[in-house]
């Protein structure tokens, strides 16, 4: 077992023991909490990551005690400020961390994400995510849920729908041609990134391959309103909150942003792709 993941179940463990001690299941702490019951387990059993905010509201509906308080915000900070490997947490599950990210993306109302070789998550359809879970599984040996993990994966969707949030997605035409899926998925696929791009507030760009680059598309990056950024790596998951990083990340992508097309714009690429497919496959 990853130290990580040590941790995490320490953490879960003097949760637990705060609710019991208070008397309370749980799904009553869920029902004061206004969580779902099923988080309150994923906590408690470390399948799932636990922020500052949420051991603030555990602590404070428990009536824990200020230093306890503070030793668990503390803790809780600290794990996620962890590099930690993705091999050891993808062996936890991957729907486990798919909760984790619709948990942070609950508080947010901007994102701006670039990705360079895989379509968005919040963007897939549920036969392009199986694929790309699928990919995941053999490469880190995850628990065996991609099942689960699409479902949690089709639910952060729902946040797309909410006008009080803003998404800022790019993507490189490459990224919509790369076969990470059948053809047929791939189609549909791209169906669905034209019928994203007509929501209000969802601004989607491609950057063709006839732009000339600011720099080269090493990386993705997820910018988090204005406070931190998320850089997956093959092995490590970074969380940045310095500022200098945040502004560096949020210069490189309107960097991005002006090389790349919008609107119709966009929509024709995709639809020059989704051509090309029928084409390569004869239909």
């Amino acid at each position: 077992m990853s130290g990580f993941q040590q941790a995490r179940m320490d953490l879960g463990t003097r949760l637990r023991q705060l609710r019991e001690a208070a008397q309370l299941s749980g799904k009553d702490l869920a029902g004061r909490l206004n969580w779902q019951a099923s988080k309150v387990s994923r906590i408690e059993n470390a399948r799932q990551s636990v922020t500052e905010d949420d051991v603030m509201a555990w602590c404070q509906a428990v009536e824990a005690a200020p230093d306890v308080l503070a030793d668990l915000v503390t803790q809780a900070a600290t794990l996620l400020d962890r590099q930690d490997s993705w091999r050891q947490r993808h062996k936890s599950g991957l729907a486990g961390l798919q909760e984790d990210v619709r948990d942070l993306e609950a508080r947010i109302s901007l994102f701006r994400v670039f990705e360079p070789g895989v379509v968005i998550g919040l963007l897939q359809t549920a036969e392009y995510a199986r694929n790309i879970f699928t990919k995941v599984h053999r490469v880190y040996g995850s628990a065996d849920d991609v099942d689960a993990a699409i479902r949690v994966r089709m639910r952060r969707q729902e946040i797309l729908y909410d006008p009080s949030r803003r998404f800022r997605f790019l993507l490189p035409e490459a990224a919509l041609r790369y076969r990470l899926a059948p053809d047929e998925v791939m189609r549909g696929q791209l169906d669905r990134l034209l019928a994203v791009t007509t929501l209000p507030n969802v601004e989607f760009g491609v950057i063709p391959f006839t732009a000339q680059l600011p720099s080269a598309l090493l990386n993705g990056f997820w910018i988090y309103n204005e406070s931190m950024v998320g850089v997956p790596t093959r092995t490590k998951d970074l969380l940045l909150r310095d500022p200098e990083n945040v502004a560096f990340y949020a210069k490189a992508f309107e960097e991005l942003c002006d090389v790349a097309v919008f609107r119709e714009d966009a929509r024709e690429v995709i639809v020059r792709v989704l051509v090309d497919f029928a084409k390569q496959s004869g239909s």
